[in-house]
């Protein structure tokens, strides 16, 4: 259900307090408990969120009120809430690790959970124990069974529960049917899904460990390591899958398995029929020859499982008393032809092309090509019919890159983001708001904290504007995102009324005279912005530890602009730049060192004295400009690039 990010999460809001009682007594009803447990587990000021699955499933989740909001109970289905009696409510793995009585539980071996966590059910192969009388769409939870050395004795435990789903058939027909294929539960939520993952990400409470004891609510566990390779075989292990199987990997035994020749020989099969399935079958007739050791090293290596024990379970271990599942799997740089019992790539290639998986050419003689060939694949092998992705090398390797490669990012970031500018609007009380600003600090009573001369941001004067707004009433009761005017807002943010000239001055004072446009109302945020806009405009910009002061206009963005001039020759040219303390001559030496271009600086042309100067670096150079300027803690809003070239911008 959520093995993909869930789509289309609204704001989360606060569940009223009628709502939160009604949740309460049927969270009491659905699972029996008391009241007082269900206060815990349905908190006061418990919030809720709708939202769609990856499936396009609507829903409601109801999330912790403080800390990481943990997510702690959800609903399923269009339209439906707690309040209605058919809406069933599910708890998260959160809730159950409060409470993991809550749900009557079913236990898999350990090596199936990170299958359920890939977005499989659990198949009845895999079920170790089930509790009695459980009827088919039951909730019940899911935990995880594992042998652990307690004083010398190897002793069967339980997890806290790591997955909620509901029961496909009876627990009757699961334990007397003898069935040894189907779904025993469908998975709804898991540890590490997407829904876990939006709250705190603990760790699983392991010191809460159940010991398992004998009773007539556990199957036969003699079988558990032969369910392990059943549910292994019957879940579909996709690339996500085995990916997270590595979760759950045993790392600090000292114990190690082995393939044996023929099983590294098997692998290796299975990685050309993975190449072919992924890559070859789809390489047009012109990419064929290639030579066997090309084949080998960029093909059949990189497609080697990168989990082999998830896709063939070893026979060799070290120990009879450990399952070939309670040990980390073989290194899978291990498979090569030379751990394999074809010991030479021609053996193998023959023996694939045997089996008609490839088709092949001995190199000629007398010729410098001492390799064969490998000259055709065959994508529609039945082999292809019946093979599973699963995750590889290759994909290890690219992911791991690509992680690296982020990490390397942000730390660019981090550092661009220490050097950044420091950049501030500002507006200055002028003309007809220093009268509504001196009414602000008489009603609010500031104290001339805030003081008309003062110079404020954007923040603080919706700040000031949302109390005098309250503090007068002057919220329309019919619609609160318009506010009514009262003398002084209309004064400050109602244009007056344009008027022809005239030649004669009575007419011009009977002009003057006239009233502002009737207007009792506006938008809440034209009125902010009317109000700006009869403010004076002031800025700051301020390097990391410079005391700056704020300078009086408006500051604009950068210019950057790549045009042609002088005929056909393209250049960049940057305007706009000195208010965020960057000098034209440093820019322009920076700039041509960078590009490897020539540069100069000109005053704008068009404009007056002392209203800049233009830098021209000849070439497109937009990125270059663009990264120099970032690295110099311009913030990107601050910086526009058109491209007048081809018209763009």
């Amino acid at each position: 259900m959520f093995k993909k990010p869930v789509n289309n999460w609204k704001t989360s809001s606060p569940l009223r307090t009628s709502d939160r009682k009604k949740l309460r007594l049927r969270v009491a009803s659905s699972f029996s408990i008391d009241t007082a447990e269900a206060d815990v587990l349905v908190p006061e000021g418990i919030l809720s969120v709708k939202f769609k699955s990856h499936l396009n499933e609507s829903g409601v989740a109801y999330l912790a009120p403080d800390g990481d909001h943990d997510p702690l109970w959800f609903i399923l289905g269009k339209g439906t809430d707690a309040q209605q009696e058919d809406a069933l409510i599910i708890p998260t793995v959160y809730t159950l690790w409060k409470n993991p009585k809550l749900l009557p539980f079913l236990s898999t071996p350990k090596a199936v959970i990170p299958i359920l966590i890939g977005g499989a059910d659990l198949m009845i192969p895999g079920v170790v124990h089930c509790s009695q009388s459980l009827n088919e769409g039951q909730l019940v939870s899911i935990c995880k069974y594992e042998r652990i050395d307690v004083d010398g004795t190897l002793t069967p435990m339980l997890s806290p529960p790591l997955a909620v789903g509901r029961m496909a058939i009876g627990s009757d027909q699961l334990q007397d049917s003898g069935q040894e294929k189907g779904k025993a539960v469908y998975i709804l939520h898991t540890w590490k899904d997407h829904l876990w993952e939006l709250g705190s990400k603990g760790d699983v409470p392991m010191s809460e460990l159940i010991k398992i004891e004998g009773g007539e609510d556990m199957m036969n566990t003699d079988d558990s390591e032969e369910k392990e390779q059943k549910q292994e075989g019957d879940a579909h292990i996709g690339v996500e899958t085995i990916a997270a199987a590595a979760i759950q990997s045993d790392s600090d035994s000292t114990k190690t398995s082995t393939y044996t020749p023929d099983e590294v020989s098997q692998l290796l099969r299975m990685s050309l029929v993975q190449a072919i399935s992924q890559s070859l079958g789809s390489l047009p007739v012109s990419a064929f020859p290639i030579p066997a050791t090309i084949f080998y090293t960029n093909h059949i290596l990189p497609n080697r499982p990168n989990y082999p024990v998830l896709v063939l379970p070893f026979s060799s271990a070290p120990s009879d008393d450990l399952s070939s599942t309670d040990l980390p799997g073989p290194d899978p740089s291990s498979i090569t032809i030379k751990t394999s019992s074809h010991k030479s790539l021609t053996a193998f290639l023959k023996s694939a092309e045997k089996s008609g998986l490839i088709s092949t050419k001995a190199p000629q003689k007398h010729s410098a090509q001492m390799d064969m060939l490998v000259t055709a694949v065959n994508a529609s092998h039945p082999d292809m019919q019946v093979h599973r992705s699963f995750a590889t090398i290759g994909e290890a390797e690219a992911k791991a890159a690509r992680k690296t490669l982020r990490e390397e990012e942000k730390k660019k970031q981090q550092a661009a983001a220490s050097l950044e500018l420091d950049i501030q609007e500002l507006w200055k009380p002028h003309l007809n708001s220093v009268e509504l600003f001196e009414a602000m600090s008489e009603r609010l009573l500031l104290n001339g904290v805030h003081s008309p001369s003062n110079l404020y941001n954007l923040q603080e004067v919706r700040s000031l504007l949302s109390s005098y707004f309250a503090t007068h009433q002057l919220v329309n009761s019919h619609d609160q995102a318009y506010i009514n005017l009262d003398r002084v807002l209309t004064m400050c943010v109602v244009p007056k009324p344009k008027l022809k000239s005239s030649k004669n001055k009575s007419s011009s004072a009977k002009a003057e005279s006239e009233p502002q446009a009737e207007v009792e109302f506006m938008k809440r945020d034209d009125v902010i912005k009317g109000v700006l806009d009869t403010m004076q405009s002031w800025y700051q910009v301020r390097n990391a530890g410079d005391d700056s002061l704020p300078k009086k206009g408006k500051l604009s963005p950068i210019q950057v602009v790549m045009k042609i001039r002088q005929g056909r020759k393209v250049s960049t040219l940057i305007t706009g730049f000195e208010p965020f303390n960057l000098v034209a001559e440093d820019l322009s030496e920076d700039l041509r060192k960078l590009c490897a271009g020539a540069t100069s600086i000109t005053p704008i042309p068009g404009k007056p004295a002392n209203s800049g100067m233009e830098v021209l670096v000849q070439g497109k150079q937009s990125k270059a400009v663009l990264d120099y300027l970032l690295g110099k803690g311009v913030p990107k809003k601050w910086i526009e690039v058109h491209d007048v070239i081809k018209g763009k911008k």
